[in-house]
């Protein structure tokens, strides 16, 4: 990364900026081919395959979000320390995030896997035995993998906060290489099915948290855990950390738990309503790959900034890398949209889920252009400011407001069926958008004392 001591010249140049969001590009590519992988190889067991893993994975990203919100929370420290050349204590936070990730994971899973049925009967309700049955096996499996997705996601924040993204691009290639193998070979080779395709993520996740604490250990990591001793547990560091992870987690979490009710509505719809809703998800992260890349770039990029006191930077930094993430949404969507007949074939659905799936994601692809990087990347510039608490407030209410009521009134009142659920989201997204660019005007997100 480039960056000047003169208070008043740039912190990135162009070629910092590109350096940095080129490899983040290609792991979200990367990370949203895992995915689909999943889903595609798991397609060929029949439709309650694909709905259980769909709805497991609904769970699974409620809790690796909320953990991950820690790695949010370190990754703002650390950039906000590293930009003020504090390197001493930006690698102090950075141990003490490894600390609170492996504790806190390590204690969900343990939970998750004793409790699995119980959870999955209460969030899901009524299913049927085939995909409850397919569901309890996914999720056992996933809940050995969240420590090591969990310290995963903590050392790819940290090489980020650095402006070091190569590393975590390569972590998610081993992780992904090795899932989509061990798919090939668990689920056609061995005919393991749904068990198959778990085994395979975990693995890869296995890989990939070995990997980047191996990377993190290299001499020349200004944030390598320098001592053993950093990693027991201290008060400040953790409070800094968590004063940005708790909203942060709580944001998460309730936007999680929304899109789980969400999807108890959606289960009410029927078995082919819920693989054309877990295709449209699965294929409409393709068209997302731009601005969840300007998202992971906005912290190191505006937590630099603010910790080397340039709040102009900060600014104008923030509203470049958002108008990069619409520029490049406008441009998957277009094409996604036209080529999503073709797409909707590789999935092995009915005739009636394809032609569900196909309907929702074209809405989709029409308000993603003008709302989702308001809604999703911007918001990361206000919390690399410390304004995490003003992100939660927004997101919780606009999520519960609209996305979760609105939802049930679509499909219960107005029978609209799974677009209306769809249509909840859109108008959650035009609210969010709103609110972040009116707080994002007023400049009052970069008044916070984060370290």
């Amino acid at each position: 990364m480039t960056a000047t001591a003169k208070s008043q010249g740039p912190l990135f140049t162009k070629r910092a900026l590109f350096t940095l969001i080129w490899p983040l590009l290609l792991e979200q590519t990367l990370s949203v081919t895992m995915g689909m992988a999943d889903t595609l190889m798991v397609a060929g067991v029949g439709e309650a395959a694909v709905s259980s893993v769909s709805l497991v994975d609904s769970l699974n990203i409620l809790i690796i979000q909320i953990l991950s919100a820690l790695a949010t929370g370190g990754a703002v420290i650390a950039s906000q320390y590293l930009g003020r050349r504090d390197e001493e204590n930006a690698s102090r936070s950075a141990a003490q995030l490894y600390s609170v990730l492996g504790i806190s994971t390590v204690a969900v899973g343990v939970v998750c896997m004793l409790l699995s049925r119980p959870i999955l009967r209460m969030v899901f309700g009524s299913i049927d035995e085939d995909v409850m049955r397919f569901a309890q096996q996914y999720f056992l499996i996933s809940a050995v993998s969240y420590p090591f997705i969990g310290l995963y996601n903590g050392g790819a924040a940290l090489f980020r906060a650095q402006g070091n993204s190569r590393i975590s691009m390569l972590a998610s290639l081993v992780m992904n290489v090795i899932n989509i193998a061990g798919n090939a070979l668990l689920i056609y080779g061995f005919g393991m099915g749904v068990i198959g395709a778990a085994l395979a993520t975990l693995i890869g996740r296995v890989f990939a948290a070995v990997f980047i604490l191996w990377q993190n250990q290299d001499l020349h990591n200004p944030l390598r855990v320098q001592r053993f001793a950093d990693l027991r547990p201290r008060r400040r560091p953790i409070m800094q950390i968590l004063s940005i992870g708790i909203p942060s987690g709580l944001e998460n979490g309730m936007f999680q738990i929304g899109k789980l009710c969400v999807s108890s509505l959606t289960s009410t719809l029927g078995t082919t309503a819920i693989a054309a809703n877990a295709v449209a998800n699965s294929v409409s992260t393709l068209a997302n790959i731009p601005g969840n890349t300007m998202s992971l770039a906005t912290i190191p990029v505006i937590g630099q900034c603010l910790g080397a006191g340039e709040k102009k930077q900060a600014q104008r930094y923030s509203v470049t890398l958002l108008g990069i993430a619409i520029t490049g949404l406008a441009v998957t969507n277009a094409a996604l949209f036209f080529l999503m007949p073709e797409v909707v074939t590789w999935f092995n659905l009915s005739a009636e889920a394809s032609a569900m799936c196909t309907h929702v994601v074209h809405w989709f692809n029409l308000f993603s252009i003008f709302f989702w990087a308001t809604s999703f990347t911007l918001p990361n510039a206000l919390r690399a400011g410390g304004d995490a608490k003003f992100t939660m407030s927004v997101s919780i209410v606009s999520m519960w407001l609209f996305r979760v009521i609105l939802s049930y009134i679509f499909v219960l009142q107005f029978h609209l069926g799974l677009t209306g659920v769809w249509f909840g989201m859109f108008i959650d997204w035009i609210c969010r958008s709103l609110c972040f660019l009116v707080r994002f005007a007023r400049g009052k997100w970069m008044e916070h004392k984060v370290i």
